[in-house]
């Protein structure tokens, strides 16, 4: 299925949750809950069975409520999605990393038509949240892991406006004292390079062009810092993308196929959707008509997204493979 985002999502497939701050978003079906008050201190344990639950259409209405004490992060997936295997194991992994400032809902669509109809999911993976009993779409497509945490954390702050900053608690983390456990079980935030909070500072306020001259700086001092490496090829993604539309991208590159600089735009925007191949297969293609100048531009982009998918990504070999072939 070709990744849709829904109306109000940014280019990188995630939505600016900064704009929410200050308006609503728009209420779930059945949710008449009023949103706990902005600034409200944060409230006890929330007793759950676990932190990743299982959302049908028939027990919804339970998650609803729950999200009126903890954020609700919703991923529908479907087991033929392949994007979805890719993106549901960083969904349970950072579920378990913040320790209960969220929950995770898995709803299969396939299963679950009311609720894929309810969350307007176009396409899937698609990820949203419930807050307060209200739903906020996130982004669809698979995400690198960096920029999920981003999203999160952006989630968090609309939640803590919100009032709903209740830690959720499942058996295994209770103990004599619940409040005790849940703090003993939150994670230590890990220790940031001084130039790297930088970039991540200016990418929480959208300036991408800080951020890339701060990567820059790290690496300079640097060049062996992979975290670096990985930050600059993920924000000038961001850059490349940011105040254009789907729409845009793919006009403009359907009316000059041989403009490599159109190409290059959509391969980005198919990696930032998920169809991480699609980008691939797209640069590769367009490599053997290139100049020299132009080739050497293809290899470097395919390089900069092998760092934005992760060295790790099953797909990245097979492509290096590919583009070695080309080059030699």
């Amino acid at each position: 299925m070709s990744v849709v985002p829904p109306s109000g999502m940014n280019l990188r497939g995630a939505v600016d949750l900064s704009s929410l701050v200050n308006r609503p978003a728009a209420p779930a079906p059945g949710a008449t809950a009023e949103v706990g008050a902005p600034g409200a201190p944060a409230a006890g344990p929330v007793a759950v069975p676990s932190l990743v639950l299982e959302g049908t259409d028939a027990n919804f209405g339970e998650i609803l409520e729950l999200s009126m004490s903890v954020p609700v992060i919703v991923d529908l997936w479907a087991e033929w999605c392949e994007p979805c295997k890719q993106l549901t194991p960083i969904l349970e992994k950072l579920v378990l990393e913040y320790a209960g400032r969220f929950v995770l809902a898995t709803v299969d669509v396939d299963s679950n038509p009311q609720l894929t109809q309810a969350f307007q999911a176009q396409s899937i993976p698609t990820v949203a949240a419930v807050i307060g009993g209200q739903p906020v779409q996130l982004f669809s497509g698979a995400l690198p892991e960096g920029q999920v945490r981003e999203v999160l954390h952006r989630v968090f702050e609309l939640a803590a406006q919100h009032g709903v900053t209740a830690t959720a608690l499942p058996p295994e983390a209770a103990g004599s004292a619940e409040g005790e456990a849940a703090e003993a079980s939150a994670p230590a935030e890990p220790e940031v390079p001084p130039l790297h909070q930088e970039a991540y500072d200016a990418i929480e306020r959208g300036d991408y062009d800080a951020a890339i001259a701060l990567y820059k700086t790290a690496l300079a001092r640097d060049p062996r810092d992979q975290m670096a490496v990985a930050g600059l090829a993920q924000v000038s993604l961001l850059a490349r993308l940011h105040g254009k539309t789907m729409a845009e991208i793919r006009s403009a590159a359907a009316a000059a196929p041989d403009d490599l600089q159109a190409q290059l735009t959509v391969a980005d925007l198919d990696l930032s959707g998920g169809h991480i191949e699609d980008a691939f297969d797209r640069l590769l293609a367009l490599f053997p008509a290139q100049d020299p100048a132009g080739r050497n531009e293809i290899r470097q982009r395919i390089l900069e997204l092998f760092e934005v998918v992760g060295q790790d990504d099953p797909r990245v070999p097979p492509t290096r493979s590919r583009l070695t072939a080309l080059l030699y």
